[in-house]
This record gives C-alpha cells, structure tokens and sequence, in this order.
C-alpha cells in the first residue's frame, strides 16, 4: 500500500484526512511545525510517525526507512515558506506532491463514494457535524472529514461500506472547486479571503461556480441572493423566515444549521424531516463550537464578524448581559479587513478583554493592529482592556468566573492560541 506523507498535518483540514487515509489501508506519516493538541489527538489515533519541525533531514530519513509515493501538503506550506524544505526535496526525488483535493479525489474514485459538501463561510464546521450526527443515529454507514473534533467520533473517518463521504469543503485557496459533490450544503456567504479573492465579485462567483458543480444543493434564500443564483429543480431555497421554534437547541445559529442539515438529507431520501427534527434535537455540539471548558467559561472558534455575532447571540440568549469576551482575532490580515464591523460587535460584554491576534499567512506589508490598537477602534473603550495569555488574564477570568458572569473566548488559533492556553489552565 501507498505511503502517504501529510506536511502541516496538524492542520484542521489535513489531520482528518490523514486519518481517513491511515483506515482506509495507506502508510501514513507526516510532520508540521509545532507540536499541538492536534497533532497529539493523530498520535492517540494511531499515527505515531509525525515529526515536529520540517526539515530535509527528518523527511530524507523518514523516506529512507519507507519510500514515500505522495506528499499531501496544507495550503497555508507554500504561502509561509515559498521554499519549503518537504517540497524541495519531493521535487528532488520526483515525489508526487500535491494539495489535499487531488488526493481526497482519487479516493472517492477509487472507492466510489459520493460527495456531500458543506461548503460556506460561515457554519461549515457544526452543519457538518450534524449531518455526520444525523447519519450515525439513522444507522447510516458513512465516511467524513470535519474540522472540529466531535464527542462521538473522531474528525477523520473511513467506511468501506459507506455510500456517502461527508466533507466539510473550505473556499480557501479555492479548495472547494477541486470537487463536484452529489449534494451540497451551504450555511452562509459572506466576503472572506480577500487575500485569495481579491473582491466580493470574485468571491461569490466561486460559490456560484461550486454550485454548478454540485448536483443538487440546498441554502438560504438570502444567501442565494447575494450570489444572484434562482431556485430550480437540482436547488433549493430556504426561506430565512422559517418558523425554527421545533428546534430546541440553544442559539439561533445552530437552530439555523440543524434546519439546513436536515433539509439536506430529506433532499436524498435518508429521513423525513420531522424524524430529522427529533434526532437533531439531541445534538451534543462540536469541539471549539460554544464548548464547555469550565463552568461558565466556554470557548469558541468564531473569527469571521458572523461567527462572532452568532456566538455572541448564543452566549446571551443563555447569560443575558452578564457576558465577559476574551478577543483572540484570526490573523492580523483579517484584523485589518473587518476593523470596521468590530467597532461595535461587543457592545453588550460587561468586560472585554483583547489578546495578541493569532499569527498566519500573514500579509507583512500591513501594521501590526495591537491589542491597544483594536480596542481604539472599539465602541466603549472603558469596558475594553488589552491583555497577555498569562497569570493576570488567568487571575481576571478566574474573579468574573466567581461572580456567576459567563465567559466565552473566542479564539480561532491551534497551537499557541488562546484556546490552547486555556485548556492547560482551565481544564
């Protein structure tokens, strides 16, 4: 069987596949360039030949030992390093070397599964989620990719009796135009990546292209508006009006993507929608997805304005105005792009407090947005405060924690996050 080497296989899209590769019968290995809670859980798993730090010398003796036959790498490799040491040697040796569409592609021709995406820029995570939930409770046999880690299962499964294989399809880098799913599943559209689209026009003519290349598909209706897109018998159009109140999950984002999901596979003929209704209803939610560290403390991966919004409307759908938000924006590049929309997005936190944003592919021609500096263009200045992953912050949430406030740190990072600090001094 072919050995598959995965570079940045601590990453949320290339673990999981990493994982669906070593069950479906491939040797696997891989490294990335630190060591995470990610690359822990692939070790715990069973892929144990992961190499923290990417030099010529670790993957030379690694290919030594067994020849690698395909080097699967993340996009953010060649964006940070142009000259990546894995890629020059895989050019080197004439190693096939490419991104991970090519290879998830040559395993659903190999196996023969089909496709069923949630693509979006928002809710891509916890719609595919539940609709991997959906298929376990129906007893329906299926393989998948999420980027979040789940209660009740791992983030990468294999099946070889699956018919389906779930995967959760990112826009970045265009990935989701490598594929032509039998369904797709779209949370929400709003302009992201302006580093790989350069206007909102390019942007929404990517989902407009996906969509063409998905055999059938289901969104809301507003979402389909802002790509100038019309219902017809492959699509179908979700009215945002819909009655959600059957859905007893808490915050209006999961009630929307429950709806969606259940929609999706009422679409394929795997459930009626009321039985869909009834097993969603017991969703237990998704890693990094308003998720429970501590009593009242609750991490959450939001970073773009919609995820945050949405986990800012769940939090005080549950606490009221009793809120206190630690700030860990994705990217400093990102920073500079929704500045504006910040201004007022934790107008109703009681306290707020700004961490160092976290740092990657970065555009180094634009000034750094400090946490000072974030906070100047924020509404309410005195309830804002700048802050550093150490004892003080630890201190500050520890006293709102003992006061009956809720927490919630949105923090989008992998190692070296927020999220991973506070795992280690919270959990």
């Amino acid at each position: 069987m072919k050995h598959i080497y995965f570079s940045g296989v601590g990453g949320a899209a290339i673990g999981p596949l990493a994982l669906i590769a070593m069950q479906a019968g491939y040797t696997v290995s891989g490294s990335d360039k630190q060591d995470s809670a990610y690359v822990a859980n692939l070790r715990s798993k069973g892929i144990t030949d992961i190499h923290v730090g990417q030099t010529v010398e670790s993957i030379a003796a690694l290919h030594s030992k067994k020849p690698i036959d395909w080097i699967v790498y993340s996009s953010a490799v060649p964006k940070e390093y142009p000259n990546h040491p894995e890629l020059l040697f895989a050019k080197e040796l004439g190693i096939h070397a490419t991104k991970r569409d090519e290879f998830l592609n040559q395993l659903l021709l190999d196996t023969g599964q089909k496709m069923i995406a949630i693509a979006g820029t928002h809710g891509k995570t916890t719609t595919t989620a539940m609709t991997i939930w959906l298929f376990k409770q129906l007893q329906l046999p299926a393989s998948y990719s999420v980027g979040g880690k789940l209660s009740f299962g791992g983030v990468g499964q294999f099946d070889p009796d699956a018919e389906y294989f779930i995967y959760e399809a990112d826009e970045y880098d265009r990935n989701f135009l490598s594929f032509y799913p039998l369904m797709s599943i779209i949370p929400g559209i709003a302009y992201d990546h302006p580093d790989i689209y350069p206007t909102q026009q390019n942007y929404n003519q990517a989902f407009v292209d996906f969509l063409q290349q998905s055999e059938r598909a289901v969104l809301w209706q507003a979402d389909a508006d802002k790509i100038s897109i019309s219902a017809d018998e492959s699509t179908t159009l979700l009215d945002n009006a819909t009655d959600l109140s059957h859905i007893t999950l808490a915050g209006r984002v999961n009630r929307i993507n429950a709806h969606l999901a259940v929609v999706g596979l009422e679409k394929l003929g795997l459930c009626d929608y009321g039985q869909g209704i009834e097993i969603i209803n017991q969703f237990p939610g998704v890693s990094r997805r308003f998720e429970k560290l501590a009593d009242n403390l609750y991490t959450d991966y939001a970073h773009t304005p919609e995820k945050i919004a949405g986990a800012l409307q769940l939090t005080h759908e549950i606490a009221g105005n009793n809120v206190v938000v630690v700030y860990e924006g994705l990217h400093n590049t990102r920073q500079h792009f929704i500045k504006q929309q910040l201004e007022n997005m934790f107008i109703n936190a009681k306290k707020l407090y700004v961490v160092p944003s976290y740092l990657a592919r970065e555009d180094q021609s634009l000034e750094m947005l400090t946490p000072e500096k974030l906070i100047e263009l924020m509404s309410v200045p005195e309830n804002r405060q700048p802050a550093e992953l150490d004892d003080s912050l630890k201190h500050s949430i520890n006293q709102h924690l003992s006061e009956g406030s809720l927490v919630i740190c949105l923090t989008a990072g992998g190692g070296g996050s927020l999220d991973e600090w506070l795992r280690k001094e919270f959990k």
